[in-house]
């Protein structure tokens, strides 16, 4: 379903699970991160109603997520610590367009957000399958699905707001592109890292 050209290494969850604290922490900010990519998009079309509505609940939903994180956090006698730049996600953005008309660049955000949200999805089926931690097993089961939902959130308004763009053909480049930055990443206890 989600078309990832590379797959992920099936050891980073030996480095993932070497650090615990590193990994939720990373996690924590990365639901941040997207509740804040939510709202951007709603400040940045909020001509595009439809749009407006559904980024207000992903943006809610995000926010919970990293609360969740963050009780499992505390749970373990463990702190959030401090905001990591995710240097995967950077990247990423760097292949979006800009200076195009208005529309191309919605596409191009919204295609950007689902690349984010089916690597994150398939980061989350990795660990739900291969760690041994069996509460955060189930917890990383439950968010792959709500990551599936969401990449298909993202492809779905693509497609709405294409007006002339190719979606298909824009996605093809998207995965290549991911491709090739993913294969630099698997080596740290990073969500992308």
């Amino acid at each position: 379903m989600l078309g990832l050209k590379l797959p992920t290494d099936p050891r980073w969850v030996d480095i993932a699970e070497s650090n615990l604290p590193e990994i939720l922490t990373d996690h924590a900010y990365c639901e941040q991160k997207a509740a804040s990519t939510a709202i951007s998009l709603l400040i940045k079309y909020p001509e595009c109603s439809d749009l407006v509505s559904a980024m207000i609940d992903l943006a809610r939903e995000e926010m919970e997520h990293f609360q969740r994180v963050h009780n499992l956090i505390l749970q373990r006698g463990w702190i959030l610590g401090r905001e990591r730049k995710d240097d995967y996600v950077n990247e990423l953005y760097k292949f979006v367009r800009s200076g195009f008309q208005h529309h191309i660049v919605l596409v191009d955000r919204l295609l950007f957000s689902a690349m984010v949200e089916a690597r994150s999805c398939e980061r989350f089926r990795i660990l739900s399958e291969n760690i041994k931690d069996q509460e955060l097993a189930a917890f990383y089961k439950e968010l792959m699905i709500s990551e599936a939902g969401h990449y298909t959130l993202f492809i779905g308004f693509a497609r709405k707001y294409a007006n002339g763009v190719d979606v298909d053909q824009r996605w093809k480049e998207f995965l290549s592109y991911e491709a090739d930055l993913i294969s630099q990443y698997g080596k740290k206890e990073t969500i992308h890292g």
